[in-house]
């Protein structure tokens, strides 16, 4: 039989699937354009909603505590497998396309939780929160730039690119569905973590019997303080990021809270007054955290914006490139009748007229629709915000999507497009004089659609790269990343409001920095008013860092958050680390690396969702869960280290299952 009748070939992906191809070289998928297997079917769709609303939700839950998402297409794309296996036993199974329009659906949520979060939350902190269908319409206004603006790139970047833009994730989704037999059973790992994870969440935030963070004063450190997260799922961060990026956060993290808290307490000791911007308290009255709140938040977030713009700076040529050729490419399927010709299964993709008809119609809906920007001041500021939506996005969903295909989404410097896009576009605000809150609230809104766009468009990047590999319709991916977001967004953005009504933002559950950092760039801009001695301090910690060869963006984002949101994080990396030097072969090591990514993977998952799930009882409840709380122990020392030793049980059954050798 040939590969096209048995898209199960066990000799999987084609070797050229790795390499560039040679000049008029054709590449052969796994499925070939010829066969028509079952692909945009019902159950693929339902199957990648119900993943998609799942994880959308828990990597909303992280962003909002710890400022950082993770992708999600290889856990989901397991998750895939393992229930269309399951479907087999009844007679229901499915093909590889049809599991790959489900991760398609199902991966797209993750991305348009990460630009909600990084951007919305701010509007909570002015006091002007959004309701729920301003907030969804948002998100599928970004959502859908992101994918139209991507369409026409597809042939160029996907196809033309390949061999030279690898799209890690993406090669390694394909590589997962097409060993449909390891997928299946790696997903236990998934399904492991996604129990361990909301178990541990369910001991330190609902019945409470373990506190859900250690902390101890440094001795001869004036106001120095280190401290722990008890957290399953910045533990799997820790494990999927590795040792390098998780050491430069805690390295940045330690400089805050070992360094710099403690020389603002001896600079500060012999104030009398209050030290801008504080008004009330002095600082030899401060504790660290109320150092780091008051003052290093600004440090970090100086530091922050300076490394984000310095990552756009660099990539500067990459941006120039790929906004030349994509805008080329455009411009030839336009004169070419591109839509006339006749073309393969594997090569067809939306029409070009679908993308400029949808395009038009969220700019209207940007600017007519009260509803999606907010009463902002009437038609003339949502018109600009409109457009400056329109021309940032454009440009940063066609750089995100060259980046993401060579460094992977989670490198992806979406804060930083986000935070080039806020500074844009406050300055045109500060010009035209709208400065008050509402051209605040208008100018996030315009970060947010822009930061949602740039992510989903590297989503959709690494999706269609999948895609390609395996032989599946472009035009069906599209469509299933329009659903996968369109389906996913309510979801999203309801998690966000019940943690918000449960928790709050700004709190030491939920800091949300990552809006923090935003609403303070546009106050920035906006109100002039900045503690430019702090912010100083910042950029010169993200230049020093430069000069010195660190990565300065990780490292500033450590500066940005406690120290004890990236100790665990530090920890699961530095396991990582240890457990790849330590294994016996290459199939160890691969192994070892992909069932850690798996279970952290679950762990995120499962704390999220469990988070989530509190809230939406506390909500129905309108109280938080009292618990049993830490009384049983004595006092809270005793209580501090039975949580250590229960996190150190977690940490040993994970270590179990990573080295463990079966492959089973």
């Amino acid at each position: 039989m040939s590969r096209s009748e048995t898209p199960s070939d066990p000799k999987g992906l084609s070797p050229r699937a790795y390499v560039e191809l040679a000049p008029g070289e054709q590449y052969e998928p796994f499925v070939s354009s010829e066969s028509e297997l079952p692909e945009f079917t019902l159950k693929a769709a339902l199957l990648g909603i119900f993943f998609g609303i799942v994880f959308g939700a828990a990597n909303a839950y992280l962003g909002l505590r710890a400022g950082l998402t993770i992708s999600t297409s290889i856990p989901v794309a397991v998750m895939t497998v393992a229930a269309f296996k399951a479907l087999e036993t009844v007679g229901k199974g499915g093909s590889i396309l049809e599991a790959n329009m489900s991760q398609t659906i199902g991966s797209a949520s993750s991305s348009l939780a990460s630009g909600v979060i990084f951007t919305l939350p701010a509007l909570f902190l002015w006091g002007v929160a959004p309701d729920l269908l301003q907030m969804t319409l948002l998100a599928m206004c970004g959502g859908v730039i992101g994918i139209l603006f991507m369409i026409p790139l597809r042939r160029f970047l996907i196809k033309g690119e390949h061999g030279r833009l690898p799209y890690p994730e993406g090669t390694a989704c394909a590589e997962v569905l097409v060993a449909s037999k390891v997928g299946g059973q790696s997903a236990k790992f998934v399904f492991l973590g996604l129990g361990l994870g909301a178990f541990f969440k369910f001991l330190t935030s609902w019945i409470k019997v373990i506190p859900d963070e250690v902390a101890t004063r440094l001795p001869f450190i004036k106001k120095g303080e280190i401290g722990m997260d008890l957290s399953a799922a910045l533990f799997g961060v820790g494990y999927i990021l590795g040792p390098r990026i998780a050491t430069v956060m805690v390295g940045g993290s330690l400089l805050a809270w070992v360094i710099i808290i403690p020389a603002i307490a001896v600079w500060g000791d012999g104030f009398t007054v209050p030290v801008f911007p504080e008004s009330v308290a002095l600082i030899h009255d401060m504790s660290p955290s109320q150092i780091w709140t008051r003052y290093v938040r600004y440090i970090g977030a100086g530091a922050v914006a300076t490394a984000g713009i310095v990552t756009l700076i660099r990539s500067i040529p990459v941006m120039v490139q790929s906004f030349r050729i994509g805008a080329s490419e455009l411009r030839d399927r336009v004169s070419d009748g591109a839509e006339a010709v006749e073309k393969s299964r594997t090569d067809d993709d939306l029409p070009l007229k679908f993308v400029g008809f949808g395009l038009l119609a969220i700019v209207l809906v940007l600017a007519l629709v009260p509803q999606v920007l907010g009463d902002v001041g009437g038609m003339g500021i949502r018109l600009v915000a409109a457009v400056c939506i329109v021309v940032f996005a454009f440009f940063f969903v066609t750089v995100a999507s060259r980046i993401v295909g060579l460094v992977g989404v989670t490198s992806n410097p979406t804060s930083g497009m986000t935070i080039a896009s806020l500074l844009g576009t406050a300055g045109i605000f500060l010009v035209m004089g709208w400065t008050d809150l509402t051209g605040k609230a208008a100018a996030l809104t315009v970060g947010c659609v822009v930061a949602i766009a740039a992510s989903i468009a590297g989503d959709t990047s690494q999706d269609l790269k999948t895609g390609y590999l395996l032989g599946a319709t472009p035009r069906r991916q599209q469509m299933g990343e329009l659903i996968g977001v369109l389906s996913s967004a309510t979801f999203v953005c309801l998690s966000v409001i019940l943690l918000a009504k449960t928790f709050g933002f700004g709190t030491q559950e939920l800091p949300a920095p990552q809006a923090t950092l935003m609403k303070l760039v546009i106050e920035g801009v906006l109100d002039q008013q900045l503690p430019w001695m702090f912010v100083g301090i910042g950029i010169a910690i993200a230049l020093a860092c430069e000069v010195l060869k660190i990565p300065s963006l990780p490292f500033a984002v450590g500066v940005y958050l406690p120290v004890s949101t990236l100790t665990p994080i530090f920890v699961g990396g530095l396991l990582r680390g240890l457990f790849e030097r330590s294994a016996k072969s290459e199939e160890d090591l691969v192994n070892r690396r992909e069932r850690g990514v798996l279970l952290g993977s679950g762990f995120v998952g499962g704390e999220g969702l469990l988070g989530v799930g509190i809230a939406a009882v506390a909500f129905v409840q309108n109280r938080k869960p009292d618990g049993i709380g830490m009384d049983w122990l004595g006092n809270h020392i005793v209580a501090e280290i039975v949580g250590l030793i229960v996190f150190g049980f977690l940490i040993a059954g994970f270590s179990s299952l990573v080295r463990r050798r079966s492959s089973a």
